[in-house]
């Protein structure tokens, strides 16, 4: 997770790709949009590695696995 910074002074302390302000938000919308890695690399953001994308996904993987849910029966 060394890839994924949160700094309050970017984004309004979103999460982001280390020593970039591209928001983890950006990548993950542009994979749900149907784009490859490859893709958004070529065509957004040359600058990152599929390793950064990667970082992405997992990042949101471990928010999804820390959240306390809570069923409420009706």
């Amino acid at each position: 997770m060394d890839r994924i910074v949160v700094n309050s002074h970017i984004h309004f302390g979103k999460p982001c790709i280390a020593g970039t302000r591209i928001t983890v938000q950006s990548i993950l919308e542009l994979l749900n949009d149907g784009l490859s890695f490859e893709e958004i690399i070529r065509d957004y953001y040359p600058d990152l590695q599929i390793e950064d994308i990667r970082a992405c996904i997992g990042y949101a993987i471990a928010l999804v696995a820390a959240e306390d849910i809570r069923l409420v029966s009706i």
